[in-house]
């Protein structure tokens, strides 16, 4: 039974869904909770306070009209947002915000501007003459937000990253940590942020370093005595942008620089970004005092790329360097490698390199064998996107239709086909194989491959199907 709360929110809902796209529904509406209705005031939920911003920013006129709708025109939203504490407890609390009043909540971290008369404090720790320097950025200007392709494995973190570049230490998301895997884009959305922000803010002093010069830097300081400059020096950044946080792990005496340099640029208003392997909760070997702070502002995930945005990802570098190559070229790179951007990118130039080199024509088979000695073996494992394109293509049938829930006899035996291929050749779990086949449970794939398996035995037709499917998905 439905609370009038969520009755009236899910009522909001649906006309939102109508009113944005997708992707965007499900990015910035789909995280969203009913807490509770009284007095024709609805609360909601949201994960963060970069989402209450966004959704002040961007949504507002659209979340107005909705509320009046469906309450009235003394309907009214507030916002219940989870934060974390900074008071050495991981316990999250609830700040809540009415709509429209952006400025009734800020960083509970920067602290309020001190008055003391008409005095003019002078920050000790900023050596006379030293702005003037020109610090080399030590950005890469290809690894711009233009070269950056946005996806539901990106989103987050790319919104949080270009709402920073547009107002450094002015948001609610300082630091600004982004984690995830290997090859997934953290290096290139941090780049990307410094980018933007030198464009936009041609004044500001960016510095961009990874996590082991930085400690080599200081081991460098203690050396020759200059600890005091190597600290002033990145005391008087604008922006400073830490790649691979996560290898100051074990270094107590870098962890403690890094953590008053971390102090000052924060209490004065300037912007930190962070990437790492894994979030704050799951880094080892960092000290607790540093780990709180890095949940002081957002932590954004990348994750593995979609299909589409792994093409998209392709076309990209393709139209960048000029070239073109077959579709199901393009489309075999894309379904082969699945989890690293930076070996997507990788295969696709070997390829070019491969054909180039021995005057080939770029073939699909050529791909083939280019993919068997490029990936690694862990990553050789085709992919079910791959099974289920290879069977569609087959069988004349779109791929939508095979993820569907029709049980046309033509179709339903596609399925059960891409599932026990699935099955044979990839070390995916049967419920894992059942979601990506239209949201079947792990009893239906069990059933499909017994299918397939008394089929072969007794239908020839259906056994030659199977041995023509199992050449083409193969790439050996």
């Amino acid at each position: 039974m439905q609370k009038p709360h969520e009755k009236i929110w899910n009522s909001c809902l649906a006309i939102i869904k109508d009113n944005v796209s997708l992707q965007s529904y499900k990015t910035w509406f789909d995280p969203i909770r009913s807490i509770k209705l009284k007095d024709s005031v609805l609360t909601i939920q949201v994960p963060s306070q970069f989402f209450y911003e966004w959704l002040e920013e961007h949504y507002i006129t659209l979340l107005k009209k909705t509320i009046k709708k469906e309450l009235g025109n003394d309907g009214k939203l507030e916002y219940s947002i989870i934060m974390e504490n900074n008071m050495n407890s991981s316990k999250p609390y609830t700040v809540k915000i009415p709509s429209t009043h952006r400025n009734a909540l800020r960083n509970p971290s920067i602290p309020m501007p001190v008055d003391i008369g008409n005095k003019t404090i002078k920050n000790p720790f900023i050596i006379p003459g030293l702005k003037k320097i020109n610090v080399d950025s030590q950005l890469n200007p290809s690894y711009s937000f233009e070269n950056y392709i946005e996806g539901d494995c990106n989103r987050l973190a790319r919104s949080a990253g270009f709402a920073v570049a547009n107002k450094p230490g002015g948001t609610a998301f300082n630091p600004l940590l982004i984690y995830g895997g290997v090859g997934l884009g953290k290096t290139h959305l941090a780049h990307s942020i410094g980018i933007e922000i030198k464009n936009t803010h041609p004044s500001k002093i960016v510095l961009y370093v990874s996590s082991e010069k930085f400690a080599t830097q200081y081991i460098d300081s203690v050396r020759n005595n200059t600890t005091n400059d190597f600290k002033h020096f990145y005391q008087m950044l604008d922006v400073l942008i830490i790649d691979d946080v996560q290898f100051f792990a074990g270094k107590e005496k870098t962890q403690d620089i890094f953590f008053h340099i971390f102090n000052h640029l924060h209490q004065t208003g300037k912007q930190i970004i962070l990437t790492s392997d894994k979030p704050p909760v799951e880094m080892q070997g960092v000290e607790q005092r540093l780990l709180s702070r890095f949940k002081w502002g957002l932590s954004a995930d990348l994750q593995v790329p979609d299909l589409e945005t792994r093409i998209a990802i392709l076309q990209k570098k393709m139209y960048s360097e000029g070239i073109e190559l077959p579709k199901d070229v393009t489309e075999y790179l894309a379904y082969s490698i699945t989890t690293n951007i930076r070996e997507l990118e990788g295969a696709l130039i070997s390829l070019i390199a491969q054909a180039s080199l021995n005057k080939k024509a770029v073939t699909i088979e050529l791909a083939k064998q280019m993919i068997d000695k490029f990936v690694k073996n862990t990553a050789r494992e085709v992919s079910i996107d791959y099974i289920q394109k290879v069977v569609c293509d087959y069988f004349d049938l779109p791929i939508e239709l095979l993820k569907s829930k029709t049980r046309k006899r033509e179709v339903v035996q596609a399925r059960q086909i891409a599932m026990y291929f699935a099955k044979q050749m990839t070390k995916s779990s049967l419920a894992n194989i059942g979601a990506h086949c239209g949201g079947k449970d792990h009893a239906t794939v069990l059933h499909a491959c017994k299918t397939v398996n008394n089929l072969m035995d007794t239908d020839k037709r259906f056994k030659s199907y199977i041995t023509d499917l199992e050449k083409k998905i193969s790439i050996q």
